[in-house]
């Protein structure tokens, strides 16, 4: 979640994105905005067909980061796994720029995927094995991956970052003992291949498109929240809304999940015992991303959707607040 500010000015005027638009080639007059949460993501046709130009705050997300990420994905592709294509500008470039009083915009436009998002309530056990079957899948490529140059961040990253918002925060001790408490659990962990490597980060439903009649099945999106981590937070972060509904129906879904990804991959039951461990790190990076969110000084004039999004995202803070509360 980008700072609410950023999101406020984005959001009332697309101007920037018009502008980078001017890159690549498009349909005059379908530029419209389609998802603005860690960026924007604006959707637009070029010869009827549709694409996705995606615009990044270089406060948010350098282009080092974005090369790292576009070379993830197109090492993904060419290995048969189904993923949205990045596509070059006029210049031949896969990433823009424009610079602004605020600051640098990046740019990046990718190809629509195909297929339908599936929804959590009416999922079937047989999707949820191709889901899980699906991130195996990558996993199982992330092995092997050797990137050229630049390197995706680590959970190393996500530790320092969160160690720097808390302690900007007062009365956050709670939440910086849990932050030690967690890294040194995870310093003791193995970092072989096997366990470890590239994860996608956001394996959830809305990331993910599918296709009935094609195998495999889904197509992935976003993968600007990946990083050097371990393979089971990728599985916890995935089955999130699942694994927090404790009933009968939600636990043999997370079975079926769980059957499709060893299909693929080999998936210890110790490994399966450390997610709720997993699950303590996922909500307590989530409550960070939304305190920093949360700290966006002073804005003169809010639309009206600002009220609404800011109460239930401090709303949602609390609750992980609570989380955080509950382990010690």
């Amino acid at each position: 979640m980008m700072d609410l500010g950023n999101m406020v000015r984005g959001v009332a005027s697309d101007a920037l994105a018009q502008s980078l638009l001017q890159f690549w080639e498009y349909d005059e007059g379908t530029l419209e905005l389609w998802r603005a949460s860690s960026n924007f993501v604006y959707a637009f046709e070029c010869n009827q067909v549709h694409y996705f130009l995606r615009l990044s705050f270089d406060q948010d997300n350098s282009i080092e980061q974005i090369k790292a990420e576009l070379a993830f994905m197109q090492y993904l592709q060419s290995n048969g796994f189904p993923t949205v294509t990045p596509i070059q500008s006029n210049n031949k470039k896969l990433i823009e720029t424009l610079k602004t009083p605020d600051g640098t915009y990046i740019a990046v436009v990718f190809s629509a995927a195909n297929g339908i998002n599936l929804d959590e309530d009416t999922i079937t056990e047989k999707q949820m094995e191709a889901w899980g079957k699906s991130l195996a899948s990558l996993h199982c490529l992330s092995k092997k991956y050797e990137p050229v140059s630049d390197r995706r961040k680590s959970w190393l990253d996500t530790i320092q970052f969160m160690e720097s918002v808390f302690k900007k925060h007062p009365g956050e001790e709670l939440a910086l003992q849990e932050l030690s408490e967690l890294t040194t659990w995870l310093q003791s962990l193995s970092t072989a291949k096997d366990v470890f490597g590239l994860i996608h980060y956001d394996f959830q439903l809305d990331n993910l498109f599918f296709e009935e009649d094609k195998d495999p099945y889904f197509s992935v999106i976003d993968f600007d929240d990946a990083m050097y981590h371990w393979y089971a937070l990728d599985l916890v972060t995935a089955l999130d809304d699942f694994i927090v509904d404790d009933n009968p129906q939600s636990k043999l879904l997370v079975h079926s999940f769980l059957k499709g990804y060893r299909i693929v991959m080999d998936l210890e039951n110790d490994v399966v015992a450390q997610f709720p461990q997993f699950q303590r790190y996922a909500n307590l990076y989530k409550y960070a991303r939304l305190l920093k969110s949360l700290d966006y000084g002073e804005i003169n004039d809010t639309p009206p959707w600002f009220n609404d999004l800011k109460v239930k995202l401090v709303h949602v803070a609390d609750k992980l607040r609570n989380t955080v509360n509950r382990t010690k």
